[in-house]
């Protein structure tokens, strides 16, 4: 179907078999229909102002150093690697991105229910991105990024999110290890998120009704906040970390915090060794008795 807002003003293809490195090189005002760009490296490099409608990309490097796209309906299949990089003021939405590697060091970023099957060191060092409805399976995603916004967001993949700065996610759920490692100014609300080692050396992190399963999470954080959360089977959390604590059901370890506020219907156990803390600076609320709770 037409793009009448595009076309107007633009050359316009249907139906090309692209091929041959630099297919379309410095394209302006562009509008690509039903076209697949086969092997060749870098077919859309340098171009602009670009309106891209149920394309496939089968080759490495199709959008480099690209500024103001619109992609809809597309498809990046695996050799399709690293396909965009450099570019500025990209907007993606009802594609599957099937190849790894893909939006490195892009400003202006938006993707809507977009699928990234093998998400592998994807999103990386992007600024102002915007995602909604996306969905990724894949480790090392959306690393140094800043200035992030996240709605209904679907992650299998461990060590997301190291060295994001100011991100804020809404309805997400994540399986990731090692998630928001080295983060500052990161809000998350009503997601669930289950992995190892959640959030170590992150600053000013905030979990806001949300649910987590963790071994060893929340620890080594310099301002951690966590309102009306639930963590279920997590064990030695907050070690070496300054909390404010609102947990609304049972806690089965607590190791060492540095300080702040914890409170919780019960700590299973709570170990506070003095050698390593100073159990002072942490003030402990259980609304029901502490059961195994201990201090050592």
């Amino acid at each position: 179907m037409s793009n009448d807002k595009f076309d107007t003003a633009r050359q316009v293809l249907r139906q090309q078999k692209l091929t041959g490195e630099r297919a379309l090189f410095q394209s302006e005002n562009l509008a690509v229909y039903d076209s697949v760009f086969e092997d060749g490296e870098s077919p859309l490099k340098e171009s602009s102002s670009l309106y891209l409608d149920n394309c496939l990309f089968r080759w490495k490097y199709p959008l480099w150093y690209c500024k103001h796209v619109d992609v809809k309906e597309c498809t990046w299949f695996d050799m399709a690697r690293a396909g965009v990089w450099y570019t500025d003021d990209i907007s993606v939405r009802d594609s599957i991105v099937e190849a790894p590697k893909n939006f490195r060091r892009c400003r202006g970023v938006t993707l809507t229910n977009v699928n990234f099957p093998n998400a592998e060191e994807t999103l990386w060092n992007c600024t102002d991105v915007n995602l909604s409805y996306v969905q990724a399976h894949g480790d090392y995603f959306a690393m140094n990024c800043k200035n992030m916004q996240l709605d209904h967001f679907e992650l299998v993949g461990n060590y997301s999110f190291d060295g994001v700065e100011n991100m804020e996610i809404h309805h997400a759920r994540m399986l990731s290890k090692d998630a928001f490692w080295n983060s500052n100014h990161v809000t998350v609300y009503d997601s669930f998120i289950s992995g190892e080692y959640l959030g170590w050396n992150a600053r000013n992190l905030t979990l806001v009704n949300c649910t987590i399963e963790s071994l060893q999470g929340m620890c080594y954080i310099e301002n951690l906040k966590m309102v009306n959360c639930k963590l279920i089977n997590t064990t030695l959390a907050f070690e070496y970390s300054t909390v404010d604590a609102q947990i609304v059901n049972t806690v089965d370890s607590v190791l060492n915090p540095s300080g702040g506020i914890i409170r919780a219907d019960k700590i299973g156990k709570l170990i506070l060794e003095k050698d390593k803390v100073d159990p002072g600076k942490t003030t402990i609320i259980c609304t029901e008795d502490e059961g195994e709770g201990q201090r050592s």
